[in-house]
Order: C-alpha cells, then structure tokens, then sequence
C-alpha cells in the first residue's frame, strides 16, 4: 500500500511497517503462487482462440446493471504474466429463471475490455445471467482471499463454470428524486507507476503503455465525463488530487475537473496527505483550490438544505504516511457545525477513513484518521441524526461500513480514480433516503488501463480494492432526506 505516499516520502513512511510487509508477505506469497500455477493450468488446459476472464457485476441499481470482463488469447504473456488480450464480441444473456435466460445486451463495437449494460431491470428482482465472447462464457475475479463475490448477490452459479450467476435488484430509494452527486478521490495527477512498493519484489508496480498519455490523465478525464453522463449534478473530490503536491501537477487536474462545472459551486475539493506542500511557503493546494488564501482546507455549503462538510483530514506536520489528523481548530469548528442544526442533512467527506475494517492487506494507523480525534467524530455523529454519509478515500478501496455507534451513518470507502477498479460513486439523493452505486470509468483508454493495473500488488489487487460483495459498492438506505430541495443549477 505504499502508492499511497508521495515516492520522495515513501522510505520515511509509518506504513507498511517491517513487521507489516512481513505479515502482508506471509499471508500473500502463498496465493500469488497460486495465482500464478492457476495462469499456467489456464494457459496448458485451454487451447481455444479465445478465453474470457475477470467477470465483474459492477453497478447494480433498482433497474440496471453494468457487467465487464476482459477477453485475451491463451498461452500468451505481455511481460507481466497476464495474457495478451483479443478483441471480439460481447453478449449478455439474462433472464428470471437459470433455465431461461431470453434476453441478451450487446455490444456495439469488438473490443477486448467488455462493458455491457443491462437496462429495464425490475425492482427487487432476481435475474440469471451469463456473458460470454465467441460461445465463450466468461469467469469471475476471484476474491478467494475475502470469501467474496464479483458477480452476484448469491452463491449461484458460482460452482460451475461459466455460470449462470445471480443478482436481486435492489428497492429504488422512497420518495421524490432530487440531487445527485459523484463521489470521487485519489486521482495521484503526476504518478506514474501504480502500486509501487519499495522493496518488496512482487510489488513492482504497473506503469503505462509506452507512447499513451499517462493513467492519471487518462483516468481523471474519463471520470468527470461519465460523471457528467450518469447524471451527478455536484461532484465531491476527497483528496490525494496530485501524487506529491506538485503545482504542474495540481494545475493539470484543476484544468480536468473544471470540464465538470465550477469549482466552489459545482464541484468541491479537500486535501489528502499526497497533497500537502513539502515548503510550506509554496503550497499548490492552496493556489489552486484555495484561491491562494491563506483560509483553512475545510468547509461547510449548504446545498439547497443540504449541508456540505469538507474535511483537511491531513493537518499537520507530517511525512504522509502516518495517521490522518484535524488540528485542534478544525475539529473544535466541526463539532460546533455539527451541533448547531443536529437535524440537518449532512455529508461530510475528508481524505482519511475514520475506521478500516475487513481487509486482506495489513491497515496500519497510516491508512486512517487518528482514533481518538475519529472517536471524537463517531461520537458527534451519534448526537447528529442528521448525518447520513461520510465519504473517505486513501484506502483505495471499496467498503461500506455502518458505524457501530452512530448507525445512522454510512462511511464509503471509493476505491482510487487513478486505476483499477478506476471510477467514482454516484450518491442519488431522494426524499425517503439514498442509493449509493459504483461505476468504473467507461472510455476505451481508461478500459484497458483499468484491466493493465488489475495486476498490481502481484495480481491480488482486486481483493483488496473491487469490493468484496455487490453492497461494498451498492447500497440503498432509508433516510429522512425531505428537508433537502431539489438541485436548481446555478
């Protein structure tokens, strides 16, 4: 997990400790080499043209879902033991019984990173489903290593090869819709190799094709348009805009994510430990997004009845990799904010997570807030009925977790802009509560970036960073939610 530190920070960092990357090696090294005896079973035991791999239910709403996989030619290797990919036909076949599947989604166009959606669902319906290239059907990403599932809502079809599997659609949230909003981090403009762990020889990482323009970029602009083409109205960024702070850097992403609105109006910025300034006196953040005031990193909006708290979950003196904080006036504001409309709607989203729950690689104090200053935050929550959602990233990851003492509030973790599985959360906001759904980045060049660094932390990344089940990055919650007016565009 080291990508989450600026290279220059990277030998200073508290995370991952020597005791960490000793743990993170035992308990890895043997399912890479699994991983890796499981490619040469594949590559020995299918002489086909065409194998279809990395099936992945990966939005899933009240009436639609979206559906990836990759296609490649067996017996192949590009240098990073993953096969080369072959570009073909896609399909998705689908109906209410495994018997039955009369209704097929295609394609338009031959492609090796499949994209399908499945539109015209029905609420609180079960559905069967295979897709498949060339009469080929398509297997899962594993997530042995989390007892997880990439493709459904049940264990169906997940004995079998090639399925069918099975999802439920989920219940619309209540009520009148009236906002929504993409929920996006971890863009790291300036980085160029994904998953880079010094000093660990099996977390190399996985740079860009010689002669593209850079991941970041390609991944940040691809973002902000399928942002824009699933209907956001704002976008919230929650830090770790650029990789070392870098005002080149900063800059290239204020120019990208202007392509969605105004900043300050239609989307809004908070600082993650990548972005802090090495000199003090030259601080690009703050140039940038602060409008080089010398004001705080934090904030509060009202959007329409909504309120709107945004976090500088770093800051502090620090190399980066230690623990998250809010100084002393921060954290005194907040809860001051908080406590003066309990009942108001509320999102907050910051950089670091309050807690981190549930994952294959070790989470050192690095990947979270304080806890006393997180316990603080909880526990203003818990007096808050208002707060519904805090949105977090560094973690690079998708996780949904209730907090045990304030379980009216959901933390969402949203996995890296940057690479796989590369997207944002769509936050729809309804009267009657809210739907929180996952969507990868659509465009071809972010398609096949997305699949390229799917081999990161030596192919395991998907363990850690896809979601262990459909509701770490689909989810539906009842909230009061009438106080808040529907989005009139300024």
């Amino acid at each position: 997990m080291r990508c989450c530190l600026p290279a220059p920070l990277a030998a200073l960092a508290a995370f991952p400790s020597p005791r960490d990357l000793a743990r993170s090696g035992a308990l890895l090294t043997p399912a890479v080499l699994r991983s890796a005896l499981a490619a040469r079973r594949e590559r020995r035991t299918h002489p086909d043209t065409v194998t279809a791999l990395n099936l992945e239910l990966v939005t899933l709403t009240e009436d639609r879902a979206v559906i990836t996989w990759y296609t490649a030619v067996p017996g192949t290797d590009d240098g990073f033991g993953h096969l080369v990919p072959a570009v073909t036909e896609g399909e998705v076949v689908y109906g209410t019984h495994p018997a039955h599947l009369d209704r097929t989604a295609s394609e338009d166009h031959p492609t090796a990173h499949h994209y399908v959606e499945l539109t015209d669902l029905e609420p609180g319906q079960t559905y069967y489903y295979r897709a498949r290239s060339r009469g080929r059907a398509a297997t899962p990403t594993p997530l042995h290593l989390v007892r997880g599932n990439a493709v459904g809502t049940s264990l169906h079809g997940l004995g079998s090869h090639g399925g069918p599997y099975s999802f439920t659609t989920p219940q619309p949230p209540p009520g009148r819709h009236l906002l929504s909003i993409a929920l996006c981090n971890d863009l790291h403009l300036g980085e160029t190799t994904a998953g880079l762990v010094a000093g660990v020889p099996m977390l190399r990482g996985v740079s860009q094709h010689p002669g593209l323009d850079p991941y970041p970029e390609i991944m940040s602009r691809a973002m902000v348009e399928e942002a824009h083409r699933r209907g956001a109205d704002v976008l919230l960024a929650a830090g770790d805009i650029s990789a070392a702070g870098a005002a080149r850097d900063l800059a290239e992403a204020r120019r990208i994510l202007d392509g969605f609105g105004t900043h300050g109006r239609d989307y809004f910025v908070v600082r993650g430990n990548h972005d802090r300034p090495r000199n003090p006196d030259d601080d690009a953040f703050r140039d940038g997004f602060l409008d080089g005031s010398g004001g705080p990193g934090y904030f509060a909006r009202d959007l329409g009845g909504l309120r709107l708290i945004g976090l500088d979950t770093y800051e502090k003196n620090g190399n980066g990799g230690d623990a998250g904080g809010l100084s002393a006036e921060q954290l005194a504001w907040f809860q001051a904010r908080l406590s003066s409309d309990r009942d108001q709607p509320t999102i907050v989203f910051g950089h670091h997570p309050l807690t981190t729950r549930d994952s294959v690689f070790p989470m050192g104090r690095g990947q979270r807030l304080d806890r006393a200053q997180a316990r603080s935050i909880v526990e203003s929550y818990a007096a808050a009925p208002g707060v519904f959602l805090h949105h977090a990233g560094h973690t690079h990851r998708n996780k949904r977790t209730a907090l045990t003492s304030a379980p009216h509030v959901t933390q969402q973790e949203v996995s890296a802009v940057k690479d796989y599985p590369g997207g944002f959360c769509l936050l729809r906001i309804h009267t009657g509560g809210y739907a929180l759904n996952y969507y990868k980045n659509s465009s071809v060049p972010a398609r096949a970036w997305v699949e390229r660094s799917r081999r990161t932390a030596g192919g395991l990344w998907p363990h850690h960073a896809f979601g262990r089940a459909v509701t770490d990055r689909n989810s539906m919650r009842l909230h009061d939610l009438s106080g808040v007016r529907a989005y009139m565009p300024a």
